[in-house]
């Protein structure tokens, strides 16, 4: 998860409404026309629900 920066997440998530579900936050990546691996590490997330964009990234890059 090291090549992709916290800010391309925070890029990908821009315009979330929370709390929000794992499909959402990947259907949203994807409008916003993330990259690829983002997408794709949006898509993978553990929980199926966020309360907010803390959670997310807490879960992709830990404490």
């Amino acid at each position: 998860m090291a090549e992709i920066r916290p800010t391309d997440v925070q890029k990908a998530l821009k315009g979330a409404s929370y709390p929000a579900d794992r499909e959402s936050l990947t259907d949203l990546a994807k409008k916003n026309k993330a990259d690829r691996k983002v997408v794709e590490e949006i898509s993978h997330l553990k929980r199926d629900r966020y309360e907010g964009p803390n959670e997310v990234q807490k879960e992709l890059y830990g404490s």
